[in-house]
C-alpha cells in the first residue's frame, strides 16, 4: 500500500464522488484515502489524513474550493490538488491557480486523461485540460503578443512546447539533453519575458502564439 499514490476527493455531488471512485479503484497504483462533501469537511480530515493529492471541486457549499486550497497548502505544504471544473466555471481557474491548485480538469475527463494528470501532478509537474485552456485564453487575452518582440531563444519556445504537453522539469531536461537546472532557468526567463506570473499565463502564451495546436 505504502507505495500508491493517495488520492482524497472533495466535491459536494455523492454521485460524482462515487463515480471517481468507482474509476479510481481500478487503478492499481492509486488508494482513495478520503472523502468530503465540501472544503470545512476536508480540512477536518486532512489534520489526520495522510494524502498525496486532491481532487477538489472549486463551487462548494460551507467552504469552497478556493479557500479549501489555500488552506490545505498551509497545513500541508507539498500537498497537490487539481481543480474540477464545470464549462462556465472558468473565470473560478485563475483563483484556483492562485490559490497554490497544480492543475484543473474538466468533470467530464476521461479515465485515461485522469489518471493521466494524477500522475504527471503527483511528479511535479501540472496538467490543464486543453478546453478549458482555450476558453481560459480567450477570456483573458484580448491583443496579440508579438514573439520577436518578445525576444525569444529557440530553446525557450522548445521548453514552452515541452511545458504545454505537462512535461516535467526532469523530463523536459531529458528530451532536450540539458540539465534540469537549465530547464528552470528557460522557464524563469520565458516567465520575465512574457510578463507571466506563474505556468498558467505561461501557457496561455502557448496557445496564442500556436504552440500549442488546438
Amino acid at each position: 500500500m505504502s507505495d500508491k499514490l493517495k488520492v482524497f476527493i472533495v466535491d459536494d455531488h455523492v454521485i460524482f464522488r462515487n463515480g471517481l471512485r468507482t474509476i479510481l479503484n481500478k487503478v492499481e497504483n492509486f488508494q482513495i484515502v478520503g472523502e468530503a462533501s465540501n472544503g470545512s469537511e476536508f480540512i477536518a480530515a486532512l489534520k489526520h489524513t495522510d494524502t498525496d493529492i486532491v481532487l477538489m471541486d472549486i463551487k462548494m457549499p460551507v467552504m469552497d474550493g478556493v479557500e479549501a486550497t489555500q488552506r490545505a497548502l498551509e497545513i500541508k505544504p507539498g500537498i497537490k490538488i487539481i481543480a474540477l471544473s464545470m464549462f462556465g466555471d472558468e473565470e473560478y481557474l485563475q483563483e484556483m491557480i492562485r490559490a497554490g491548485a497544480s492543475g484543473f480538469l474538466l468533470k467530464n475527463v476521461t479515465r485515461k486523461i485522469l489518471t493521466h494528470a494524477i500522475e504527471v501532478v503527483c511528479n511535479g509537474g501540472n496538467y490543464y485540460s486543453e478546453e478549458l485552456l482555450v476558453l481560459f485564453t480567450k477570456k483573458y487575452f484580448s491583443e496579440s503578443i508579438k514573439e520577436d518582440d518578445l525576444q525569444i531563444t529557440k530553446r525557450e519556445m522548445e521548453v514552452l512546447q515541452l511545458v504545454s504537453q505537462g512535461l516535467t522539469n526532469q523530463e523536459i531536461a531529458d528530451k532536450l539533453f540539458i540539465s534540469k537546472r537549465t530547464v528552470d532557468g528557460h522557464k524563469n526567463n520565458l516567465i520575465i519575458k512574457t510578463g507571466s506570473k506563474n505556468i498558467v499565463e505561461l501557457l496561455k502564451f502557448a496557445i496564442k502564439n500556436e504552440v500549442i495546436k488546438i
